[in-house]
C-alpha cells in the first residue's frame, strides 16, 4: 500500500526501527536487473559498500524486491534520514529500469514527497549515476541515438525539482559493454570519493537551503 496518502505524518524513527533501516548521510539506490552480470554498476555498488555505514547506505532494489512488492514505508524511512540520494542504474531505452520507475511511482507519494504538505525530500540532493551501452559519440546528432545525453534528462530533473530536491550534475559512464577494466576501476574510485564528499558536505551543513515546493493539486486516481 502507499504510505501517507491520507496526509498524516509518519513516525519515521519507529519505521526505521521496525524495518531495520540504518542511518546514513548518503543513500545509494542501486537498480540493475542483473547485477551479477554487470561490470560498471556492480563495481560502483561494491565501492560504495566499502565506505563507512554511517556515511553511505546502499540499497539494492532488485535484491530487496525481486517480486516488485516495494516496502514503501521502509523506503521512505531511508529517504527521510539521508541528506543526499543517489540513483545508480544502467540506462535502458533512454530511461530507468522498470523497478526503479515503480519505486518512483510508489515511494514518492502524494502529500509525502509532493503536493499539499509533501516536503519530506525538500532541500536534499539527488545525484543520477548511470551507465550506457552506447559510446559517448553515439549520443550526438550524427550518432545512433541522435541526441546528446542531456536531452534524455528532463524527466529526471523535473522529478527532482517537483519534490524540492537539488538535481546534481549526473555522472555518466559511456560504452559499459566494451570498457576496459582499468577504466571501470578508476570510475568506481572517483564515484566513492564523490560519495564521501557528499557525506562530508551534509555533515558540515553545506546542503542547499530548502526550496519552495509548489503544491500539486492533482487528484489521486486508480489509473
Amino acid at each position: 500500500m502507499l504510505f501517507l496518502l491520507d496526509g498524516t505524518t509518519p513516525d519515521v524513527n519507529r519505521a526505521r526501527t521496525r524495518h531495520n533501516v540504518p542511518m546514513a548521510d548518503v543513500l545509494v539506490l542501486v537498480a540493475h536487473p542483473d547485477i551479477a552480470r554487470s561490470r560498471v554498476n556492480r563495481a560502483l555498488a561494491a565501492q560504495a559498500r566499502l565506505l563507512p555505514s554511517d556515511a553511505v547506505e546502499v540499497r539494492d532494489l532488485y535484491a530487496l524486491y525481486p517480486d516488485y512488492l516495494i516496502d514503501v514505508e521502509a523506503e521512505q524511512a531511508a529517504l527521510a534520514q539521508a541528506r543526499s540520494v543517489v540513483w545508480l542504474h544502467p540506462v535502458q531505452w533512454y530511461s530507468m529500469p522498470a523497478l526503479m520507475k515503480l519505486w518512483v511511482d510508489d515511494v514518492l507519494a502524494f502529500r509525502w514527497a509532493y503536493g499539499p504538505g509533501g516536503r519530506a525530500l525538500a532541500g536534499k540532493c539527488l545525484w543520477l549515476v548511470v551507465s550506457t551501452g552506447g559510446s559517448e559519440t553515439s549520443y550526438q546528432e550524427v550518432g545512433s541515438n541522435r541526441h546528446p545525453f542531456d536531452s534524455f534528462l528532463p524527466a529526471y530533473r523535473q522529478t527532482g525539482e517537483l519534490v524540492g530536491m537539488r538535481f546534481l550534475d549526473p555522472l555518466v559512464f559511456y560504452g559499459a559493454h566494451k570498457a576496459e577494466a582499468h577504466a571501470v576501476h578508476a570510475h568506481a574510485h572517483a564515484f566513492a570519493q564523490r560519495l564521501l564528499a557528499l557525506a562530508g558536505e551534509a555533515r558540515a551543513g553545506d546542503a542547499a537551503p530548502q526550496p519552495a515546493v509548489a503544491a500539486d493539486e492533482r487528484r489521486i486516481t486508480d489509473d
